[in-house]
């Protein structure tokens, strides 16, 4: 099979489309070699995301690569022989049905429409644009969590049958155990403190790391490290841990280097995900195959990446989340269990597995769009 991707992700995005997008042509690559796999996209991949073994295009003409990747990348396509497009965020090319090009969407979440006070009248018109479009036009879905599935039959009226849910798992780094040098040397590097509480993700309102900070006063002698891309709203959180005194205890690390995280997730106490909604939740992954215990929020999907032994909290309860810090820091048998069926928990996102979906699923959409 020829499989064309869109690489504007998977080309420059450190964040989680961008990971899920290398992720996913990295796994097919390794395990389904026979493929020829081309990735189309704007520029050439920023430093550290080139992919071995895949072929990357680009526009002809410089002057319009908005419209090349949205329209005319078809012409690309048709010349290319490409068998089957896979749109890995949240959105496809106009044009590909009528030119007899089959397609895969992966829509990640709708988030906008679910808290659009979070985004912009100017993005939410352009995000439904988008989505729709993808979702109305590609022969399948791929949805990234039951959740996701779910909400694209309620706010987008899909039909069930055109949904696939497939899982991802993290990037394999995080698969194993980091040298005791190495942990010393990225301790010292970032300061960080012997026994810590972790968070990883965009310091933003949505991702709700307030409910943590809030909740260190009922927790004495632990600190907490969050590594993530700040926005306005860290003010609203560096103002509160000046006001309450915590700001020896409470440390936001920028500028972390990617390949740094495992030993920064594997010497953790604890990793804390209160976010009040997501499409997956892929640092829950990163913290379960890093034998880290995980407390995250109820009320999206994060109970479909932590698994039944990781712990859940009402995302507006600090009392609640502060007794279940507690519990975990407390008591090494819980520790160990949840550690324990983490790791169990993870077949669930098993590469073989993951790899085999995918391309029975491309598989079946180019046949039936040869009959």
């Amino acid at each position: 099979m020829n499989i064309g991707f869109d690489g504007k992700r998977a080309t420059q995005n450190l964040t989680g489309l961008g990971n899920y997008s290398r992720y996913l042509i990295r796994l097919l690559t390794i395990l389904y070699p026979e493929n020829k796999y081309l990735v189309y996209t704007l520029k050439n991949p920023s430093s550290g995301m080139a992919i071995k073994d895949v072929v990357y295009k680009y526009p002809g003409n410089q002057l319009f690569k908005s419209y090349w990747r949205s329209k005319s990348v078809v012409n690309d396509l048709i010349r290319d022989k490409i068998d089957l497009f896979h749109g890995l965020s949240n959105e496809i090319p106009f044009g590909l049905k009528s030119a007899g090009i089959p397609s895969v969407v992966s829509i990640h979440d709708l988030i906008f429409i679910r808290y659009p006070q979070y985004y912009s009248f100017i993005d939410r018109a352009i995000y439904k644009l988008k989505f729709r479009h993808a979702a109305q036009k590609a022969d399948k879905i791929i949805a990234i969590s039951e959740q996701t599935k779910n909400d694209l039959i309620q706010f987008l009226g899909v039909s069930e049958e055109s949904i696939e849910v497939i899982y991802q798992d993290c990037d394999p780094m995080f698969h194993q155990s980091v040298a005791s040098s190495v942990n010393a040397e990225i301790k010292e590097r970032y300061t960080l403190p012997d026994k810590y509480i972790l968070n990883v993700g965009t310091i933003e309102e949505r991702k709700n790391l307030m409910l943590i900070v809030k909740a260190l006063l009922e927790v004495p002698d632990i600190h907490l490290v969050v590594v993530g891309r700040e926005t306005s709203y860290s003010q609203k959180v560096r103002q509160f841990i000046k006001e309450n005194k915590l700001h020896e205890r409470v440390h936001l690390l920028q500028n972390v280097a990617y390949l740094d995280l495992p030993a920064i997730y594997q010497q953790a106490e604890l990793f804390i995900y209160p976010s009040r909604f997501e499409g997956f939740g892929i640092p829950v992954v990163e913290a379960l195959h890093s034998g880290v215990p995980v407390i995250a929020a109820k009320g999206s999907c994060l109970e479909e990446a932590g698994g039944p032994e990781s712990i859940y909290v009402d995302p507006d309860d600090e009392l609640e989340m502060a007794d279940q810090i507690k519990n975990v820091l407390d008591n090494d048998e819980k520790r160990i269990k949840m550690v324990s069926a983490g790791r169990e928990y993870l077949n669930k996102f098993d590469s073989k597995r993951i790899s085999g979906q995918l391309t029975q699923l491309y598989q079946n959409v180019i046949n039936n769009a040869k009959r």
